[in-house]
C-alpha cells in the first residue's frame, strides 16, 4: 500500500466523525482505536481492509449495523428517477454497448462525492464525450460475445442503477452480479439489487464479505465458485481493482474513475481518468 493511502485514511475518518457530529468523548475513544489498528498493520495490507476497520470503528462509535442507509437508499433514488431518460440515451446511440458502458463507468464519481448530485449529470455528459485514458472496451465486448458465464462486480448504491443499465444491454443469459455480503460504507447490498430490480436483468449473489473491494481469501464459497467459473469479469470501482489487481486473472476487466494519485501510478494513468482495462500481471 501506497504511503499516501495512510494519510487519505486518516482524513476521511476524520471526515466521518465531523460529519456525524461525533461527540468529543467519543472522537477520542473512536480515534485512539484506529491509529491503534494504523499502527499494527503490514506493508502489504490493502487499502481495502483498511477502510473495513475504518467501517467497523465508525459502526461501532455511531451505535448502527449500515449508518449510510438513508444516503444510498436516496443515491439509488435519485438515479432511478432518470432511468428511462438513460435508457433512450442508450436506445438511440450507434453503438449501444459503448454508451451503457460508459454510464456504468460514469456512475462511479457517486462514491467519490458522497452522494448523487449534479455533478454526477455533469460527469455523464463529459464521460461521453471523453476519450478514456484506457480503453480496452473492444477486448471486453470480443470476451462478452463468446463467455459462457459472466460475473460483475458491483461497487456502490446509485451506481447500481447505471450497471443495471450496462447489464440489460448485455443481455447474457448467465450473467451474475454480485452485492456485498454486509454493510459497508454506501457499497450496494441485496437490499439495494433488488430496490433497483437489478434481478430483472441478472443472478445476483452475495459475495459474502463486508470488505469495500473483492478480496478472495475473505469472500464466500459460492461467490467463489462462480467467480472461478466465469469467462469474463467485470470489475467495477477503484475498490474492487484494489483487491484484484495483478493477481494474474486476465478474465477480468476494470471499470473505473480513477480519484487518486496511487492508483493512477499503479496502472498509468491519472487522476480523474476514466479506464476500461484488462488485468494486468504484475
Amino acid at each position: 500500500m501506497n504511503s499516501k493511502c495512510y494519510f487519505c485514511h486518516i482524513k476521511s475518518f476524520e471526515k466521518l466523525l465531523d460529519k456525524n457530529n461525533v461527540s468529543e468523548d467519543k472522537r477520542q475513544e473512536a480515534t485512539k482505536e484506529f491509529f491503534t489498528y494504523l499502527s499494527e498493520i503490514k506493508k502489504e495490507t490493502l487499502a481495502p481492509e483498511i477502510a473495513k476497520i475504518t467501517n467497523r470503528v465508525i459502526c461501532k462509535v455511531l451505535n448502527s449495523n449500515d449508518p449510510y442507509s438513508d444516503l444510498k437508499q436516496e443515491s439509488n433514488e435519485i438515479l432511478l428517477n432518470k432511468y428511462s431518460d438513460f435508457r433512450q440515451l442508450i436506445d438511440k446511440s450507434s453503438d449501444r454497448f459503448d454508451t451503457a458502458m460508459r454510464l456504468a463507468v460514469a456512475g462511479n464519481i457517486i462514491d467519490s462525492i458522497g452522494s448523487p448530485d449534479a455533478d454526477i449529470f455533469e460527469t455523464i455528459n463529459h464521460v461521453l464525450n471523453s476519450d478514456f485514458a484506457i480503453n480496452d472496451s473492444i477486448k471486453l465486448k470480443n470476451e462478452i460475445s463468446t463467455a459462457k458465464t459472466i460475473l460483475y462486480l458491483g461497487d456502490n448504491a446509485g451506481e447500481i442503477v447505471m450497471d443495471k443499465l450496462f447489464v440489460n444491454t448485455i443481455s447474457h443469459s448467465n450473467l451474475y452480479y454480485a452485492v456485498r455480503g454486509n454493510p459497508v460504507i454506501n457499497d450496494a447490498l441485496m437490499d439495494d439489487a433488488e430496490l433497483v430490480g437489478m434481478a430483472e436483468v441478472a443472478n445476483v449473489i452475495s459475495n459474502g464479505d463486508n470488505a469495500p473491494s473483492t478480496l478472495l481469501n475473505c469472500v464466500s464459497d459460492e461467490f467463489m465458485e462462480i467467480y472461478n467459473k466465469a469467462d469474463v469479469v467485470i470489475s467495477k470501482g477503484m475498490g474492487n481493482l484494489e483487491g484484484l489487481l495483478y493477481n494474474g486473472n486476465s478474465k477480468i476487466f476494470f471499470l473505473l474513475m480513477v480519484k487518486c494519485d496511487p492508483i493512477g501510478e499503479m496502472i498509468n494513468a491519472k487522476k480523474n481518468d476514466f479506464v476500461v482495462m484488462q488485468n494486468i500481471e504484475k
